[in-house]
């Protein structure tokens, strides 16, 4: 061989070995693709610090939840007048009947009959007192003459009439103020509010 590929003893012709474009094709692609997850993420990141896109989420909510609900109407609750009360004393005590009877009368409830308990409930009520009337007492009557004595329990019988029996606890001291018993029966007619899901 002559010319610069000659070889003379020393020193050897370089050959280069042939360039591969494969590889440098894939090699840009995988770049592009880690830059692309890489901004990706980083738009992930942001949103979530930031909570993203607030007028999408906003308007998104609102689709989803239901239109309010209108709120319950007031019950319509019995005058204390039109409450008929036989009080019952269940407590060594003597004359707190006729002294608790005098007092709700005040307060304008109908009295009935006033005395000692009966031997089923002669100081076998621990609370301040028991509320006893027909079944329907529970949806107006009960609730209106408890707000004179809260804690009291709540028992239903078998009778017709609409009057109730108080009949008087070994705990009980004294109705609540009138301005107490006033609030607490304006709370009982005030319409509640209907929950929200959203």
């Amino acid at each position: 061989m002559g010319g610069k590929y000659r070889i003379t003893g020393d020193k050897f012709p370089r050959m280069r070995r042939p360039r591969h474009r494969r590889r440098f094709v894939l090699a840009g692609i995988s770049a592009v693709v880690a830059l692309g997850l890489a901004g990706w993420g980083t738009l992930q990141l942001i949103d979530v610090f930031t909570g993203g896109d607030k007028k999408a989420s906003a308007a998104d909510h609102k689709r989803d939840c239901p239109a309010p609900k209108p709120s319950a109407p007031a019950k319509a609750l019995p005058k204390p007048a039109g409450i008929k009360v036989n009080v019952y004393n269940a407590t060594p005590r003597s004359g707190l009947a006729k002294a608790a009877a005098d007092e709700l009368k005040k307060r304008g409830f109908t009295i009935g009959k006033v005395g000692n308990a009966p031997a089923a409930y002669d100081k076998k009520v621990p609370g301040p007192g028991m509320l006893l009337g027909a079944p329907a007492a529970t949806n107006g009557t009960f609730p209106v003459l408890g707000t004179q004595l809260p804690g009291t329990a709540l028992k239903t019988d078998t009778r017709k009439t609409g009057d109730v029996d108080l009949i008087l606890g070994t705990k009980f001291t004294a109705f609540s103020t009138p301005k107490a018993a006033a609030a607490a029966l304006t709370a009982l007619s005030k319409p509640a509010p209907a929950p929200s899901s959203c």
